[in-house]
Parts: structure tokens; sequence; C-alpha cells
């Protein structure tokens, strides 16, 4: 089977598409005939930091039919149409735990469903499970045209949050955010966040906060925050460094809540995945969320995939289609 791995070279990973035996699942798991993945930023800044050793696979989600089910398996048959949370996902075939599986809406092409999981399980924990974000409440998604900005965005219109206010620092795609939930977007490159939530919400402030950004927007979250808000950081896209003041902490009550899956067991991976399909499965079969694919490649053009994500034109998510070659194994 084709595969893409992280080449490492001096100056940092490149990918690559290698030739490899189709993996065989051990007891829990499934075997995936893989139709799409996509790429993550996590991703690019992981392969930049591969200079020497063994390749790396790659690849967190996937898109495709159950080939092979492994030991204990039940619930799921042959020709399942899935997706699915693991890793080496950017290959014709992976391996995945069938607890990490989740139906496949029939509503939903392949490179959206290959776009599904990692942005939106992320952004539904980051939002429901952690921000306890409850209907009618006033949310600000920070960097909202990425693809957790754009689900945390999706998903708080679409479980009731009263206000939605979504942040870019590009004019062009303020319409955008508009057309995926926000109630109001704020045009950073004009306009100044501290001041436009104020302006929206009468001073009040909002009351969960979905940052990707980190310390180069932190005070300014702090001070747009509602008595007892909730800032859930999902990323340090701008700073992993920031200064607090105390007294703004203090007075407000606020919650500093931190994310991420790298210190997770097994067991709160899966709980993850469960709470997202939960939520948000009905909503994804009828439309109500949809992943944005902002561009497609195939396998074979992964080198200009990741340029394309290095540049940061995209908007929303970068899909992978990976259709098993002829022959496969």
């Amino acid at each position: 089977m084709r595969a893409v791995r992280i080449r490492p070279t001096p100056d940092g990973g490149v990918p690559v598409v290698v030739d490899l035996p189709v993996p065989a699942p051990g007891p829990g798991q499934v075997l995936v005939r893989v139709r799409a993945s996509s790429l993550n930023r996590g991703e690019l800044i992981q392969a930049g930091r591969v200079k020497d050793g063994d390749q790396v696979a790659v690849g967190v989600e996937l898109a495709g039919e159950i080939d092979t089910l492994g030991e204990g398996v039940t619930g799921w048959q042959p020709g399942d149409a899935v997706v699915a949370h693991g890793t080496g996902t950017q290959a014709e075939f992976a391996v995945v735990s069938a607890g990490a599986v989740v139906h496949k809406p029939e509503s939903s092409t392949w490179a959206e469903a290959g776009s599904f999981l990692n942005v939106y399980m992320t952004a539904h924990d980051a939002l429901v499970t952690n921000g306890r974000m409850a209907p009618g409440e006033a949310v600000l998604v920070n960097a909202a045209t990425g693809g957790i900005g754009l689900a945390a965005t999706q998903i708080a219109r679409a479980l009731g949050a009263g206000t939605v206010i979504a942040t870019t620092t590009s004019p062009a795609k303020v319409q955008t955010l508009l057309d995926q939930g926000a109630h109001h977007v704020i045009d950073l490159s004009s306009q100044n966040q501290v001041s436009a939530v104020a302006d929206i919400t009468g001073n009040r402030g909002v009351d969960v906060i979905v940052d990707s950004v980190g310390g180069t927007v932190f005070d300014d979250n702090l001070t747009s925050m509602a008595v007892k808000g909730r800032l859930v950081q999902v990323g340090r896209l701008g700073s992993a460094r920031a200064e607090i003041d105390l007294a703004k902490l203090w007075r407000k009550r606020l919650h500093l809540i931190g994310v991420t899956f790298q210190t997770r067991t097994e067991e709160e991976r899966l709980d993850c995945i469960r709470a997202a399909e939960r939520d948000l499965a009905a909503l994804w079969e009828r439309r109500a969320i949809v992943p944005v694919v902002d561009r497609t490649f195939s396998m074979e053009d992964i080198g200009a995939a990741y340029d394309h994500m290095e540049k940061s034109r995209h908007v929303g998510k970068i899909a992978l289609l990976t259709a098993p070659s002829a022959g496969g194994r």
C-alpha cells in the first residue's frame, strides 16, 4: 500500500509517499480502507521537528470502509462506511481502535468525512465538555477560520449559543464566518477585540472563549470575558507565553482551562469521541454542521498540500484523497 511518511532532513522533515505492507488489525482493532484523510496544523509543526532517525507516520483522522475486523470486535461489518481517529491515517489502509470509529453519514462526501473527527471532537471537547457552554450564552472563537475555529463556530450556533462571535485577521474571510454560523465577526485587521466585544455584548462580555492563538490575545481575552467566564486554550498559534493580570482573574472569578490530547489516556481519548458522537452525529447527518473543505489533494501531491497549509491561505480543512491503487495490498 501507499502511505505518507515524514522523511527526516537536517532542516526538518518533509512528506513523502512510500510503499509499505498492509497492516493487520489486532484484538479490538479494525483495518480501514481509507478514502480520505486531512491535514492538521499540528502535523506541520511536528514534521518540522523530524531532523533525524526513522521516517514518521502521519495523519490522525480518516474516512473509509472497514476492510477487516480484529479479534473481539462487534457492532461493525466489512464494508461499513466510517470515520475514525488514530495514527498513520494518511495511507491507503490504516489500523484504528474499534472504539475510535464512528458511522459516516450518507449525506457526507468522503472529503468532508475525512476532515471531520479530529477538529469536531476537539472543538466539542473545548466548547461543551470543558467550556460547559449553555444555550443562550455568548461565545467567542479566536482564529475562527481554521479547522477547529470553524467547527467551534458551527457547534456553538447549532447547540443554541445566544451570541457567537468569531475573529479573523482577513477581511476576505468575514463573510465565510457569517455563513458558517457566527452572529458577529471581528476583523482584527481593522477592529479591536475588546471594544468590539463590549459593543456586541453591552459591556457584559462573553461566557466562553475557544482560543487557538495564545499569548498575543491572552490579556484581550481576559478583558473580553463576563463574570465566571471560561477561557479554553486549544492552541498557541500566536505565542505560547503570556503575562496575566491576576486582578482580572480574581475580580471576574474566571476559569482558565487548557486542553490537549497529548496527556490523555486512551480511555479519555475514546470518551471524547463518544461525547462528540452523542451530541454531533444527528447534526452532521442533517448537515447542520459540515466540515468546510478548502481544497483537496491526491496523496501524490502531499508536498503541495503541505505547502498550501504552510501559506495559511486556506479556510477550513485541507483534505487528502487516498483512493487505494489497483491491487491495494
